[in-house]
C-alpha cells in the first residue's frame, strides 16, 4: 500500500525536482506543498498567493469550479481554480484550465506564471520553461520566475544553464533562501554534493528560510552518508510528529536513491561529477508515491 506525507507535513515533495526540485523543486513543498524542485518555492509559491493563507483548495473547489464554466475567461477566477486544482494534486486539469485562460488572456503575466507552474507539476519541463519565459520581460524580471525557469532547465539536464538563471535571481534578490535551495538542489543533481550542502547550508541559516529548506538539506548531508547529522537537521524545529515525517521523508529519498543506483547500475550509468545524478532524480520523482 502506498503511504503519502500529510498535507501539512513540512516536508518538500518533489514536483519538478519538481524540482522541485525546485522546484526548487524546482517546485521539490508546512501546508504549502513545493517541491525538492521549487523545485522549492519557485515552482509551487507564487500562485499559492491567490488563496487566503490557510485556506483549504478542496473546500473552494466545487465553488470554484461552477464559477470557471459559467466565466471561463475570467483570468482572476482561472487563476484561483487552477490553483485550488494543483493544491488537491489535480495537474494536468489544471493545466487545462490555465491553458484555456492564457488563450484568453494571452498578456496575462500572472496566469503564464501559474500555466507555466502547472505544466512543470505535470512534468512537461521544455514547455513550462517556454511559458514561464512568456510571464516576464528582461525589462520587468521577476527572481521568482527565473528560478521556476532554473529549476525546469535542472529537470531537462541543463544544469550550467539553470545556474544562470539562479544567479541572475539573486542578484535581484540576495540570498534568497528558496533562489539557494534550488541551486543547492542543482548541484545535487549534477552529484556535486559537498557544493550542493554549501548553498543548502546558506539557505538554512536565513531567518526567512521555510522547514522544507532544511529537509533539502537533510536530504544532502544522508547523501552523503553522515545520517545521524541529517536526521538531527530534519527534525530541528518541528513537533514531534512533524519530525518523524520529516525524517521518514529523508529515509525514503535515500532509500528510493539506492534502488534507482541498482537498477541503472545494471546499465553502467553511473553519473560523474558534472553529470546527472539519475538515481537521485528518479528517487525524488517518486518521493510521494
Amino acid at each position: 500500500m502506498r503511504m503519502r506525507p500529510s498535507r501539512c507535513s513540512p516536508v518538500l515533495r518533489p514536483a519538478a525536482f519538481a524540482l522541485s526540485f525546485a522546484v526548487v523543486l524546482l517546485g521539490l513543498g508546512a501546508c504549502q506543498t513545493t517541491d525538492l524542485q521549487e523545485v522549492t518555492g519557485a515552482l509551487g509559491g507564487g500562485a499559492d498567493k491567490t488563496r487566503a493563507p490557510g485556506g483549504d483548495p478542496r473546500a473552494e473547489l466545487d465553488q470554484l469550479r461552477e464559477r470557471f464554466r459559467a466565466t471561463p475567461n475570467d483570468p482572476d477566477v482561472a487563476l484561483r481554480y487552477g490553483t485550488a486544482l494543483r493544491g488537491t494534486g489535480q495537474r494536468s486539469q489544471a493545466v487545462a484550465v490555465l491553458e484555456q485562460a492564457t488563450i484568453a488572456n494571452p498578456s496575462n503575466k500572472a496566469l503564464l506564471a501559474a500555466y507555466g507552474r502547472a505544466l512543470a507539476d505535470n512534468g512537461n519541463f521544455q514547455q513550462a520553461f517556454d511559458v514561464l519565459s512568456r510571464a516576464h520581460s528582461p525589462e520587468d524580471p521577476d527572481w521568482r520566475i527565473l528560478s521556476a525557469q532554473g529549476a525546469t532547465l535542472d529537470q531537462l539536464g541543463r544544469h550550467d544553464e539553470a545556474r544562470q538563471y539562479y544567479a541572475t535571481a539573486l542578484k535581484i534578490a540576495p540570498d534568497d533562501p528558496s533562489v539557494l535551495s534550488n541551486l543547492g538542489l542543482s548541484y545535487a543533481l549534477s552529484n556535486e554534493l559537498p557544493k550542493a550542502e554549501e548553498q543548502l547550508r546558506r539557505a538554512s541559516v536565513n531567518p526567512d528560510a521555510s522547514p522544507r529548506v532544511r529537509t533539502n538539506l537533510a536530504v544532502i548531508v544522508g547523501l552523503q552518508g553522515r545520517m545521524s547529522e541529517a536526521e538531527s537537521i530534519a527534525r530541528s524545529g518541528l513537533p514531534p510528529a512533524q519530525a518523524n515525517a520529516n525524517v521518514a521523508y529523508v529515509k525514503r529519498i535515500l532509500e528510493r536513491r539506492q534502488v534507482a543506483q541498482r537498477e541503472l547500475a545494471t546499465r553502467r550509468d553511473r553519473p560523474a561529477a558534472g553529470q546527472t545524478d539519475k538515481a537521485l532524480a528518479r528517487a525524488l520523482s517518486r518521493a510521494d508515491d
